[in-house]
């Protein structure tokens, strides 16, 4: 147990550092889409090809992270959190390299699939390592503040995304990639140490794997809240595969203008991390996670009434509904977590696994539903809200009924 004390006693010490080293890590998946969403023509002009073939770049990304997610969590479990983390940042930083190097847009299209299968990495080893080092409390509130700093991404990412292109074209987004990965690479190398002592460590058998995952899919503590944090991720990639269609197309909306309207979003992200950790401190993890989805289903429903009516009035609900995002998927995702905190990789996979894996499907299925209107993207937030919230409302487990937080300046 001395490796788990002086790995918790390292956490306690430097919450801002690991919380920064944490959040930068799951910033990959936000920079490595909302960047290049403004090069589309751009990318689709210099490979030779159309936008609808540099969009299936955007669908294998997904794809790459779902598979991903279920890669990491048991190969952290059997063999520790930092070795797979360093290899997954490595080869993200590798695949952003290549991907500025790529001749045609079919080999685009797998780098970016690889790309995500190293980004991945620091979504699933992220949360790992919260459960390793705090208390279920703990996790809650460091989990919400890592959703805070990732917020950062949609904010930063595409106003970034489209300085970088009209300054240098469309490979300086994936050279800024690939030197973001070189530095994370550097930082958890310097700054982050094992959490996962060996005695701790369970041997990497697919059976073991298979039999790990399907408990966690049986147990109701896990499968609800994980879904409804799912639900509320589907709901705000519907809205990224959807928003270049309706803000630039039906509304007009320059390129670099779309990035600022993105990039308002993701500050009420932020706005809405920091809410969560104050009402963390006050109330349990369950309320705070059904005042969020009651407030996020509300703002889709107007949004969807609101469809047709100019961008101004489209404005304020999305900023609502997307900023409740992290405080639904935090709060749910602590409370999944804690199901069994002897398998937190696993867990953590599965989670990153149903989370980009209905991503994948509601991104898709906006696509599918396109008539031309703003229906299809804010039908499916509508709907992905409302089955969030409908899982969100189904009996917890005795402990997660009571799941709160304590503030550091009590006792456990």
């Amino acid at each position: 147990m001395s490796g788990m004390t002086d790995a918790r006693a390292h956490g306690a010490r430097s919450p801002l550092r690991l919380a920064l080293i944490l959040g930068a890590l799951g910033a990959f998946a936000p920079f490595a889409t909302d960047m290049y969403l403004t090069s589309f023509s751009a990318i689709a002009a210099d490979l030779a090809t159309d936008v609808a073939h540099v969009q299936l770049s955007l669908s294998s990304f997904f794809l790459g992270l779902c598979v991903g997610q279920l890669l990491y969590g048991p190969m952290t479990d059997a063999w520790g959190r930092r070795g797979p983390l360093l290899v997954g940042i490595w080869l993200f930083a590798v695949a952003s390299l290549l991907l500025m190097l790529s001749p045609r847009v079919e080999l685009f299209i797998g780098l970016r699939a690889l790309q995500a299968v190293g980004g991945c990495a620091g979504m699933i080893v992220g949360r790992a390592i919260v459960q390793d080092l705090m208390t279920p409390g703990e996790a809650a509130r460091m989990l919400s503040t890592l959703m805070m700093v990732q917020g950062l991404g949609p904010v930063l990412a595409p106003p970034l995304g489209g300085w970088l292109l009209a300054l240098a074209g469309w490979k300086s987004v994936f050279v800024f990639l690939a030197l973001f990965g070189s530095a994370c690479l550097v930082a958890v190398w310097r700054g982050l140490p094992e959490s996962l002592p060996v005695a701790a460590r369970r041997p990497l058998r697919l059976g073991d794997t298979a039999r790990t995952f399907g408990r966690l899919l049986r147990t109701p503590g896990f499968v609800l809240p994980a879904l409804t944090g799912a639900m509320a991720m589907a709901a705000m990639f519907a809205y990224i595969a959807g928003s270049p269609y309706v803000f630039m197309v039906l509304h007009h909306v320059p390129q670099q203008h779309y990035g600022w309207l993105f990039a308002a979003n993701g500050i009420g992200m932020v706005i809405a991390g920091r809410i969560n950790v104050i009402l963390l401190r006050r109330l349990p993890t369950r309320t705070v996670l059904h005042l969020a989805i009651c407030v996020m289903l509300l703002a889709a429903a107007v949004l969807l009434l609101l469809r047709d009516s100019a961008l101004p009035w489209l404005v304020a609900p999305l900023f609502v509904c997307i900023g409740c995002v992290p405080m639904v998927a935090a709060n749910s995702v602590a409370m999944a977590m804690e199901t069994d905190r002897s398998a937190a990789g696993s867990a953590s996979s599965l989670i990153g696994a149903l989370q980009f894996g209905l991503a994948t499907c509601a991104s898709a299925l906006v696509g599918t539903l396109d008539d031309g209107t703003a229906l299809p993207m804010t039908a499916v937030m509508a709907g992905c809200t409302a089955i969030a919230a409908v899982l969100a409302w189904l009996p917890p487990r005795p402990a997660q009924a009571g799941l709160t937080c304590v503030p550091d300046d009590q006792p456990e």
